[in-house]
């Protein structure tokens, strides 16, 4: 044997650099499922049933591709439960000249890659990831010298990169963003599309019965099982949202609705973040339908910004980052998470929305990431620490690098806007406009202060008042904080007495 090409469950994919520069002739592949990755957080029992049964049949694909495959599953006897001590056992039983990798997706695996060769005794060659659009190197180099890392600008240049939606060196239709035409709100639609269900087989169901057995008492619902867990079922799930759900997706993506988890979303960032999906074969799949004519440019391009803008863009804040990213808190915040995040047991209808939705399918759209869930930890004063655990933990799509900047810099304006241009405050109005919770809420979002007030509204102008030193002089907060100063002194004590009721709610 001459190399061991360890192969990640975030690394799926047949291009993947490692199996590319390997010979299958000689070298042979490892894939390990260890209780250490399962429980750095504690991983949504669909999440963790997800990806080892995504992680089996990835090995099965390989094995029908001519590559020799040692699989070790979570109960195999021996089974050490790192990647440190599985590719040691693995190393003293085939004694490989050498160590080849793909880098990992995280800072902590990838500390582990760089202990490797000390501790084994033999060298660990560690290759970029080609599956992003953007290299690391590529991002830094942007990034060097610039005061703001801005999003938009950073997107202009994966599109000039990739010729994504552009006209000559122009941007179709003759502008970069068509998110303005994207924040319509959505009425319960009986024919909204679904994304399709794929029925467990018996590689997962094998996975599901190890899953309830060892992480009963993990978060979340384990069935009913929709995922598709191979290449073939993920690309299908892919090809439906195009077919059903992309000419509505841009006009609705911002829109929540009781009783309708999915909407217009395509709801693929599992499979394209573990590696079952190729993001810029995606892209340039959705160009070609916006090319026919049968999806307009706003659809389009918000689906494309999501993946070369935004999901690259994280990526590049991540690595330039770390490590101590994590534990940034510019606000100060340090409230503990209520529990309500995880048992849904509240009666803010749009918070027990997300949580039950949660639960059931490890999934929830971006806004109410952002703009429910985040939102409501911001301006409740949670640490962002605590809440980025949750995140990692709750969600089928979520990996460290793309879910802690979005988490820290985007949602809780952590890093102190470096990322974000400005907190995503906001009180109950914006969920009013964009869903229709609130008709069924307990709590009255016309309400400033009270009992029956929306919480999100004393909590908002709470906000702005234990941090206008912070925040006044942002562009777009500035009038915010005016229009609080402008209150009576008796509403800023309401105001401040039902902060404090809510808070002591919590």
């Amino acid at each position: 044997m001459n190399r061991l090409v360890l192969v990640l469950g975030d690394q799926l994919s047949p291009a993947l650099s490692s199996l590319m520069a390997g010979d299958k002739a000689r070298d042979r592949v490892l894939m390990v499922e260890v209780s250490e990755e399962a429980t750095y957080v504690r991983h949504h029992k669909k999440k963790i049933a997800f990806l080892f049964s995504a992680m089996r049949h990835f090995a099965e694909e390989l094995r029908g591709a001519g590559w020799t495959v040692d699989y070790v599953k979570l109960d195999d006897p021996g089974n050490t439960g790192s990647f440190t001590g599985e590719v040691a056992r693995t190393v003293a039983m085939h004694r490989p000249a050498s160590i080849l990798v793909t880098e990992a997706g995280e800072w902590r695996v990838a500390q582990m890659f760089a202990g490797w060769e000390a501790a084994l005794g033999l060298p660990v060659e560690v290759l970029p990831d080609t599956r992003f659009v953007c290299p690391l190197p590529v991002f830094r180099a942007w990034a060097e010298g610039r005061k703001a890392l801005r999003m938009e600008y950073f997107y202009r240049e994966m599109r000039r990169r990739t010729g994504l939606l552009m006209e000559g060196d122009k941007p179709a239709g003759g502008e970069w963003n068509y998110d303005a035409e994207n924040r319509k709100a959505a009425a319960p639609d009986l024919f909204m599309p679904r994304p399709p269900i794929f029925a467990p087989d018996a590689i997962t169901q094998e996975v599901m019965a190890l899953v309830a057995a060892r992480f009963g008492n993990h978060f979340g619902d384990l069935e009913p099982f929709r995922f598709a867990v191979t290449r073939a079922d993920a690309e299908a799930a892919f090809g439906a949202f195009v077919q059903r759900a992309l000419p509505r997706f841009g006009d609705y993506q911002d829109a929540m609705l009781e009783g309708e988890p999915f909407l217009y979303h395509a709801v693929i960032a599992q499979y394209l973040n573990c590696g079952l999906l190729d993001p810029l074969e995606v892209c340039r799949a959705v160009e070609a339908e916006w090319r026919a004519g049968r999806v307009p440019l706003n659809a389009a391009e918000g689906f494309i910004r999501q993946i070369i803008g935004w999901r690259e863009y994280v990526r590049g804040i991540y690595w330039l980052t770390m490590p101590g990213y994590e534990r940034r808190n510019f606000l100060g915040h340090t409230r503990p998470l209520p529990e309500f995040y995880w048992t849904a047991q509240t009666d803010m209808a749009c918070v027990r929305a997300a949580v039950i939705q949660t639960r059931q399918h490890a999934y929830a759209h971006h806004i109410q990431r952002l703009m429910v869930t985040g939102t409501f930890a911001l301006l409740a004063g949670i640490d962002p620490h605590a809440l980025h655990e949750w995140y990692l933990s709750v969600y089928a799509d979520a990996y460290e690098w793309v879910e802690l900047p979005n988490t820290v810099g985007m949602s809780q304006f952590a890093d102190g806007g470096m990322l974000a241009s400005k907190p995503y405050a906001a009180s109950g109005a914006y969920i009013n406009r964009m869903s229709n919770h609130c008709g069924t809420c307990r709590y009255d979002v016309k309400q400033r202060t009270g009992p029956n007030a929306c919480p999100f509204n004393p909590l908002y102008w709470d906000f702005i008042a234990r941090h206008r030193s912070k925040i006044g002089g942002n562009p777009r907060m500035a009038q915010m904080v005016r229009t609080y100063d402008k209150f009576a002194d008796a509403e800023k004590a309401r105001i401040a007495e039902s902060a404090a009721a809510v808070l002591a709610r919590l």
